[in-house]
């Protein structure tokens, strides 16, 4: 896909993997609009780009309420004329065992991670049709295709996604709309916590920085493929998971002890309340 001159909305742009492509598309000629739930994250995110020449806008929404989603697309049918890319990268990622989860935990991910996406992409496909050449990238995770202890709500919301992301693009075939799933491995944001961070030392994952993945997403976008996996080994990890699955269930059963005594850890005796706050909502991935 053509990039310079290309208008692009990002969702989860205020901090981590969102900010970095939001610079990198930036770079690369596009005109972005930022997209997140935390205002002042998403200030700081745009005054980063305001010395560009590309232009820029930011948009403050809570992607799990309907009437502010429908917000967001009629500002992106209108803005420079309306956006040509849609990349859906804001994402929530309760770390915990499954049974310590609290039910707003994972009503919180589902809304965000598939539910959001999947709305976006119905409420402005008609508008996209009309764009065409235009693209939609899912941004997911490695554990959309290897679903990992600790992370059962992010991974059920990844495979979900994963799916969403293949079925849409063989339904889109020859609209001119393409459909992309990115899936990274750990990366290193500042949003993640002390315990995830000593966990996966301890584990040996290697964490990315974000400007490697917003490398990786521009890369997708310019060479039309339907997909792709960050890093080495999780691409072979991948691929092994989904022709001998019991391979890894052994790899990760001895992985099990350690990662247990980490999400038991980063479950507080009296968990928050989660009602909305002005707090960023994307989060990657801790661990593969």
């Amino acid at each position: 896909m053509q990039l310079t001159g290309a208008r692009a909305l990002i969702t989860g742009a205020g901090g981590g993997i969102g900010r970095a492509i939001a610079a990198e598309l930036v770079r690369q000629g596009v005109q972005v609009l930022l997209v997140d739930r935390d205002a002042r994250a998403l200030e700081a995110a745009t005054a980063e780009l305001a010395s560009a020449r590309t232009l820029s806008a930011q948009h403050v929404a809570d992607l799990s309420v309907a009437a502010e989603r429908e917000k967001l697309c009629d500002v992106a049918r209108t803005w420079r004329g309306g956006v040509n890319i849609l990349i859906n990268n804001a994402g929530l990622n309760p770390f915990g065992l499954f049974e310590d989860l609290k039910p707003e935990q994972i009503d919180l991910a589902l809304a965000v991670n598939l539910q959001a996406p999947m709305h976006l992409c119905r409420e402005l496909l008609p508008h996209l049709r009309r764009q065409a050449p235009a693209a939609i990238v899912n941004t997911g995770s490695v554990f959309g295709a290897i679903g990992f202890p600790g992370y059962v709500a992010y991974s059920t919301t990844k495979f979900a996604l994963r799916g969403f992301s293949e079925a849409l693009r063989r339904e889109l075939a020859g609209s001119g709309v393409a459909v992309q799933y990115l899936a990274p491995r750990a990366t290193r944001t500042p949003i993640n916590s002390s315990t995830v961070e000593t966990m996966n030392r301890e584990l040996g994952v290697a964490m990315d920085p974000p400007a490697r993945v917003a490398d990786e997403l521009v890369a997708l976008l310019r060479s039309g493929r339907t997909s792709a996996v960050v890093g080495w080994p999780e691409k072979v990890f991948v691929k092994v998971n989904a022709l001998l699955p019991a391979i890894v269930d052994r790899a990760l059963r001895k992985q099990l002890p350690i990662i247990q005594r980490y999400a038991r850890a980063s479950q507080p005796a009296h968990a928050p309340s989660l009602a909305p706050a002005p707090v960023t909502v994307e989060v990657r991935r801790h661990a593969t």
